[in-house]
């Protein structure tokens, strides 16, 4: 392995990053695409000038780690903004929604049916068939509070 290390050269690298890059397909996260660029760019260093393997392998670590510091760095003061921002969150879509209660909620704790499905919801106490509206969602359990024509 040591003999394989001081023979290093740029193309060992960028067989290397793209290896990683390939790899960044199959895996969560967005690691390997970063130590794919850092190899990349240790491969360009050592195609210009001869650098020693033990600080080819220092810089490729050192690299992809700052890579990834700085990605998530940038990723997190600019969030990704989504056209539908509600995907995975099945229970949002029925925020504002007009309800009747198939069970009566008791002990803080009803059922309404929203197309072929019930939802638990949790609000004041309601017999059925009171209209509610739902107001929040917190987990799979709809947040609902009488509707404005069962208010008066």
């Amino acid at each position: 392995m040591r003999a394989f290390l001081m023979q290093l050269e740029w193309w060992h690298w960028w067989i290397a990053a793209a290896v990683l890059a390939a790899l960044e397909t199959f895996m969560p996260g967005a690691v390997a695409i970063w130590f794919a660029v850092s190899a990349a760019v240790v491969g360009a260093l050592v195609l210009i000038v001869p650098v020693p393997w033990q600080l080819q392998l220092v810089l490729f670590g050192a690299l992809g780690i700052v890579a990834i510091v700085a990605f998530r760095s940038y990723a997190k003061r600019n969030p990704e903004e989504s056209t539908q921002p509600g995907l995975n969150q099945r229970g949002a879509h029925y925020i504002g929604q007009e309800l009747t209660l198939v069970e009566p909620i008791q002990q803080g704790f009803g059922k309404v049916r929203v197309g072929d499905t019930v939802w638990k919801v949790a609000g004041p106490t309601l017999p059925t068939g009171a209209r509610v509206r739902v107001t929040g969602v917190d987990g799979a359990v709809l947040t609902v509070t009488p509707s404005e024509q069962d208010a008066h």
